[in-house]
């Protein structure tokens, strides 16, 4: 198993993963984000790729989330007098970026001996969760996410992180599911989000977006408790969730920490708060 995974993230950028959780297990993390829709803030923040001034970028709000559990908006979900034209249950787009610190049952999942085990896998030696997102991907409301890599917005080097993307409900074309390049890994890293060296709380980009031929994604429909592992320079997009039903899903991020350096340039900074963690070491319910 070992070298089926290793192997797979290195020639195709991914690897698919059946059965990494139980149906009665995703249920309780799909209850858990329901659960995170009952708590919204007052103010409204939207969460957009698409949207070319992106304020969410230069965003306070955005950049102090490494430690906190923060509601981000679906653009299509706020109405033009800046109020939500949805039911609050399905007008978010995500709730990040602490949730493996912060909230007990996303917490023992991220923890868990399973996560443990595909990190030795995949041969890290001091793995560290420095990110998490509950994305929900509502019908109707649920926005696409453009061409990127996710190493555009947490550099390490040399080892990118990986992304461990887990499907709490049968991910498919019709309702958005994840589209890989297979491959596009190895042409290096394209773009950076930075942090600004004098101004720490402006971000931008270093070039603009790169253009990818269409034809180069592969669609990668899964079914629920399925984990996608992604490789941090492989390029992968979803679609708007047109269908009438939603795509919810569970995802963090892992880095290597042994040998490996994580940019002071990335908007994801460590924190008192939010400290990059030995994996092997962490107790599910600490």
């Amino acid at each position: 198993m070992h070298d089926t995974i290793a192997n797979q993230l290195e020639q195709d950028g991914y690897a698919v993963l059946e059965e990494f959780l139980r149906p009665a297990e995703c249920d309780e993390l799909f209850a858990a984000g329901l659960e995170l829709t009952k708590k919204l803030p007052d103010s409204i923040n939207i969460f957009s790729t698409t949207d070319p001034d992106n304020q969410q970028l230069k965003d306070q709000y955005f950049l102090n989330s490494n430690d906190k559990i923060s509601y981000f908006y679906e653009k299509d979900a706020i109405g033009a007098d800046g109020n939500l034209k949805v039911d609050p249950s399905i007008s978010l787009n995500k709730v990040g970026h602490a949730l493996h610190l912060l909230q007990p049952i996303f917490r023992c999942y991220t923890y868990s001996d399973r996560v443990k085990a595909v990190c030795r896998q995949i041969g890290f030696s001091e793995p560290a969760v420095v990110q998490s997102m509950y994305i929900y991907k509502n019908p109707g409301v649920g926005g696409e996410v453009v061409e990127h890599q996710d190493i555009t917005f947490l550099h390490t080097e040399p080892i990118p992180p990986i992304g461990f993307w887990i499907a709490l409900e049968d991910a498919t074309i019709q309702n958005g599911c994840l589209w890989v390049a297979r491959g596009s890994h190895k042409s290096g890293v394209h773009r950076r989000l930075l942090r600004d060296s004098e101004n720490r709380e402006k971000l931008s980009y270093d070039r603009p977006a790169a253009v990818y031929p269409q034809s180069s994604f592969t669609p990668v429909p899964v079914s629920k408790g399925t984990c996608i592992l992604i490789h941090g320079n492989v390029v992968h997009k979803s679609a708007p969730n047109r269908s009438s039903k939603s795509r919810h899903a569970y995802t963090f991020h892992v880095i290597e920490k042994r040998n490996n350096t994580f940019s002071p340039d990335n908007w994801l900074q460590e924190g008192e708060n939010a400290p990059f963690v030995n994996l092997y070491t962490t107790n599910q319910m600490e």
